[in-house]
């Protein structure tokens, strides 16, 4: 067993190197300078899963319930990820997003989005008709839309990167390949027990080492580690993949930023959407669909262990007959990638007979309650000196450096540690 303890250093074990855990890592060096930090990785590289698999939007907090974790998170992260992005030479544009109602009972949940909007504090948000839409974006069609003007577009893994380089700048230690089978929870540290993910399975030798506190930022496996570590048994994790398609080049101008629908409270995800990309290629996307297999992003490598988990799994039944007509669409397109265009045209009409190429899906760490509901707000379980970050679905990214934030302010209250004094040669500063 290996001691992570130096006199009066604290230890911290941060599990997944998502940008969330990165982002975890890297406050923790700024918070507690002194502090011994080590990040365990499953993949052989860093934003491997949803922080590499994903469309780079940075949201402003249109949709968020005020005052939850979410709306408040986001809109500190916004302003936390923009000033990073700038100050580390990262990708950022502020390309801006509308929200377009195409048809006259859209409108309504089109205004109470602008509502929650203006509550959340989203800067410069406004309601605009037909002719203001043609302004902002000449191809767009619709009768209302609301025009978020700050919503912008970056890359995640490059911020992830840059947030595991700050940690390795002061100091921390990155493993990967090192998949987590184990935490045990003492009264005064925790023992955390690892294995080689690149070796074969029955050669895999185990490895043990103590911490004074443990995060877990497991995404799509947040279940699995909480269980290791004592956790309640919900929510669990039920894999939704959404693919996005990739225009051919000669549409990679047709927009100035993004396109939205507005969510249809029939189905659980916001629809398909039109977005562009800091590397200035146009996708539409995403459908949303059951996964087989949480890390499935080619979709033909069916993960049986994860199937036969979400077909036991009684919660999903119950959702599962919730949303049967959302299912029905969603395989529709699917199955038709001409029926996934159509549905983007109907914004952008000069898309109708356009070409696309599917591009690696994304898969959602989507939690869900005994009851079979999605939780929609960010979920945090403390299990004595173990954080386990239980659900952080869109808007995770965008709030990653917010997220940080609270996960610190949360451990420092519950273990009652005291200020370190912080470190001068920040690389942000």
């Amino acid at each position: 067993m290996t001691e992570h303890k130096q006199g009066t250093r604290r230890s911290f074990a941060v599990i997944g190197a998502g940008i969330n855990g990165a982002a975890i890592a890297r406050e923790i060096t700024q918070r507690y300078p002194d502090a011994l930090v080590t990040v365990y990785e499953k993949a052989d590289h860093v934003a491997a899963h949803q922080s590499g698999h994903n469309s780079g939007v940075v949201h402003a907090g249109l949709y968020y319930e005020p005052g939850s974790l979410k709306a408040r998170l986001c809109r500190r992260g916004v302003n936390l990820l923009r000033d990073y992005a700038t100050v580390n030479d990262l990708p950022y544009d502020e390309c801006g997003k509308i929200v377009v109602a195409l048809h006259a009972d859209e409108e309504e949940r089109l205004r109470k989005i602008h509502e929650r909007a203006v509550a959340n504090g989203v800067p410069d948000v406004e309601l605009i008709g037909p002719e203001r839409i043609r302004e902002i974006e000449p191809n767009s069609v619709g009768r209302l839309a609301l025009h978020s003007p700050h919503t912008a577009i970056t890359d995640y893994a490059a911020i992830t990167r840059s947030f595991v380089d700050d940690v390795r700048a002061h100091g921390g230690t990155i493993h990967l390949n090192s998949e987590v089978v184990d935490i045990d929870i003492q009264a005064n540290g925790c023992t955390v027990t690892t294995v080689d993910s690149s070796t074969r399975r029955g050669d895999r030798t185990k490895h043990v080492e103590s911490f004074d506190f443990v995060i877990a930022c497991a995404g799509l496996q947040s279940d699995r580690v909480a269980k290791m570590a004592g956790g309640a048994a919900h929510p669990t994790i039920v894999p939704f993949f959404g693919q996005y398609s990739q225009l051919e080049p000669k549409h990679r101008t047709i927009l100035n930023g993004l396109v939205y629908p507005v969510p249809d409270p029939a189905y659980p995800f916001l629809g398909v959407h039109l977005t562009k990309r800091v590397d200035g290629e146009m996708l539409i996307g995403p459908n949303a669909f059951l996964s087989f297999g949480r890390e499935n992003y080619s979709g033909w490598k069916i993960g049986v262990k994860d199937s036969i988990r979400v077909a036991s799994n009684l919660a999903f039944w119950k959702f599962a007959a919730q949303n049967m007509k959302a299912a029905v669409h969603e395989f529709g397109a699917v199955l038709s990638r001409k029926k996934f265009l159509a549905g983007a045209a109907e914004y952008v009409p000069s898309l109708r007979g356009a070409v696309s190429k599917p591009i690696p899906r994304g898969i959602r760490a989507q939690a869900m309650d005994a009851d079979g509901e999605l939780l929609d707000d960010f979920v945090i379980e403390q299990q004595g000196r173990a954080t386990l970050i239980r659900n952080a679905p869109s808007p995770g990214a965008t709030s990653s450096m917010a997220i940080a934030e609270h996960i610190l302010d949360v451990v420092t209250e519950a273990q009652n540690l005291a200020p370190s004094t912080p470190n001068s040669e920040q690389k942000d500063n």
